[in-house]
């Protein structure tokens, strides 16, 4: 688990494949790889991968052919700048939101403005998950925690304030780039559990379902 509160920035130095998958490694930048060990859990973007390889450096991780085709990763190149948050410990102060490190699916920046000395960003996701974000809930762009302003159909916004600009990768994107999200897990496993054995053939949560499960009265 993790926080959505970026620890540091790396980038990412290899990309090499290893069949259909692919062992990436990453130079970190302000974070201590001593404490690192090999097993350990990283949040890359917001995806969460394991530690095989540690160096003074930085670390490496193989990521797998389904990591690489639903999230942001398969896109990356060397050079390109990656956000980076160790797995959350229980002396971890809870900053932002629980945060799985299991990518929902890939959203675009539509835009950017300024607001004051921060900006609003308008951002569009996919539009299975459109149904999950919430005005004032939690979503994890990029690994990191967000409170959302404003829904429109399947895009919405967030307040990025300058320091979350300068220590993460946010301040060099621009509309169109790819972004991973991963929505609030209350949202996902309450849909999950009013479901019961109908998952998957209803289509998300829905007035009748709510009302079956006394949550509407008549």
């Amino acid at each position: 688990m993790f926080t959505g509160i970026i620890q540091a920035m790396g980038v990412l130095q290899e990309s090499r494949e290893t069949g259909s998958d692919r062992r990436m490694r990453f130079t970190v930048d302000g974070l201590d790889t001593e404490r690192l060990q090999i097993g350990d859990s990283m949040a890359v973007n917001g995806c969460c991968l394991t530690a095989v390889e540690i160096d003074a450096d930085g670390f490496a991780a193989d990521v797998s052919l389904e990591s690489l085709e639903r999230t942001t990763l398969g896109r990356l190149t060397p050079g390109d700048g990656v956000n980076l948050e160790p797995a959350l410990t229980l002396s971890t102060p809870l900053g932002g939101h629980l945060v799985s490190g299991h990518i929902d699916g890939v959203g675009e920046v539509v835009a950017r403005t300024p607001a004051g000395r921060s900006e609003r960003w308008r951002f569009r996701a996919p539009q299975a998950l459109a149904h999950y974000i919430a005005e004032k809930g939690s979503i994890a762009i990029e690994g990191i925690s967000l409170t959302v302003n404003r829904v429109e159909g399947s895009e919405f916004e967030v307040n990025i304030v300058p320091h979350t600009s300068a220590v993460t990768t946010l301040g060099r994107y621009q509309a169109g780039h790819p972004v991973n999200l991963e929505v609030d897990l209350v949202a996902r496993y309450l849909e999950r559990l009013l479901q019961g054995d109908t998952a998957g053939s209803t289509g998300g949560v829905s007035e009748a379902l709510l009302r079956r499960n006394g949550f509407l009265k008549d």
